[in-house]
């Protein structure tokens, strides 16, 4: 008799993003009528940029030549793109780093889930709250979790509050954890962390042997020169940090996928017996076994990010994007509402008002105003009583949509 794996019925609800989308199509399907702008999911608005373009559009000529064609490529990534992240994103900032040490991939969010398949069961797993629900839910489907609290938390993993009080960055768990998942810019606050803030946990993390995955997928929104792109400025960071990063929101790659993920060669996890097992070959073999490599042409694309071109092109993106950000804050704070991030992340993070819930508010902003936000409590209990808006969308429809708040 075949057996279910019973861990994926401890989930406890649908999946976040997909669940807001039935959520908004049952709405249209009722109001037919009803000019709908989505603030709720991070999805680009923006076209590639035609660097991008270009790239692409030579590397399907490529693949449509007998002598050009590219099969199976290495699963670690081209090392023309591997070189182009060494150069651009980290050499750039005074890390080293080798090209071995980086593997491209089809998306952060697969690589985040995926890690945890090289660490035993036995690990503790600490995670912000509010937590991008990717981190939580792999972990439920592997088995490293006890059972549902009812509160969309889980027995056995150690939740640690951002809240307004300790400017979304956590304060160090009150028990002995093994996996400590940090993500700034932070989804979905929208707060960064400061070298400080990140030195201390890196000592937390070398001083408890503990591992850090580090989701750097917004550092490019990062504005203020005082805040690290990478977890590796941090010293020691290398001993103890996995980093993981995306040209999903960089550049636009929502629907073309492509990401990297790096793990140093000095992070090690250990064997039962005590001996000290480097990670980074580990990863390897799980990407080779598994993953055949991101296509050619999306890798092509990828390198061509990191173009003058490209990089010109690209940034002006972001800036539309943040402009976006700054209209919201402005706009909110406006009308009185307690308003957080949007300043280094492309997302704001806003309390209801009148302590309304935060699933009551998405129903009001939906059927009021037609205007959809991300409930806060679905990202955690810590996220009950405010909203994530996104600031991916036309600036028109931006304007438009704090019009409508207005009107509330």
């Amino acid at each position: 008799m075949i057996r279910v794996n019973e861990h994926y019925l401890k989930l406890q609800a649908g999946y976040l993003f997909p669940e807001i989308s039935r959520r908004v199509s049952a709405f249209a399907a009722q109001c037919s009528k009803a000019n709908i702008i989505r603030m709720g999911i991070g999805d680009v608005t923006e076209p590639l940029v035609p660097a991008v373009v270009e790239a692409m559009h030579k590397a399907v000529d490529e693949m449509g030549g007998r002598a050009s064609l590219k099969g199976y490529g290495p699963e670690q990534g081209y090392d023309f793109l591997r070189q182009a992240i060494l150069d651009n994103d980290y050499k750039s900032r005074g890390v080293e780093l080798a090209i071995d040490e980086i593997f491209v991939s089809d998306g952060s969010k697969c690589d985040t889930g995926n890690i945890q398949e090289i660490f035993g069961l036995e690990n503790t797993i600490a995670v912000t709250d509010p937590v991008y629900p990717v981190y939580v839910d792999t972990n439920v489907m592997a088995g490293r979790t006890g059972a549902g609290t009812g509160n969309g938390q889980y027995a056995g993993i150690v939740y640690m509050p951002c809240t307004p009080a300790n400017q979304f960055v956590p304060q160090f768990p009150s028990k002995p954890v093994d996996i400590i998942y940090l993500c700034y810019p932070n989804n979905p606050t929208g707060a960064v962390a400061t070298r400080q803030q990140l030195s201390r946990w890196v000592d937390y993390a070398r001083q408890t042997k503990a591992v850090i995955l580090f989701d750097a997928a917004y550092e490019t929104y990062i504005s203020d020169p005082g805040i690290p792109h990478s977890i590796y400025e941090i010293p020691g960071a290398r001993q103890v940090a996995i980093e993981f990063r995306s040209f999903s929101k960089t550049a636009g790659f929502t629907g073309l996928r492509c990401a990297f993920t790096v793990v140093p060669k000095d992070v090690v996890a250990y064997a039962a017996d005590g001996k000290a097992v480097p990670v980074n070959p580990l990863w390897n073999r799980r990407h080779c076994t598994k993953f055949n490599g991101a296509s050619f042409v999306s890798q092509a694309a990828a390198a061509a990010v990191y173009s003058p071109a490209g990089k010109q092109q690209s940034r002006q993106i972001i800036e539309l994007y943040m402009q976006n950000a700054a209209t919201i804050r402005r706009s909110l704070t406006q009308l009185g509402y307690e308003v957080y991030g949007g300043v280094n992340a492309p997302y704001v993070w806003i309390r209801t008002k009148n302590g309304m819930g935060s699933s009551e508010f998405f129903d009001v902003l939906l059927r009021k105003i037609h205007v959809v936000a991300t409930p806060g409590a679905g990202f955690g209990p810590s996220g009950e009583g405010f909203m994530r808006l996104s600031a991916f969308n036309r600036p028109d429809k931006v304007k438009e949509a704090m019009e409508r708040f207005a009107s509330l």
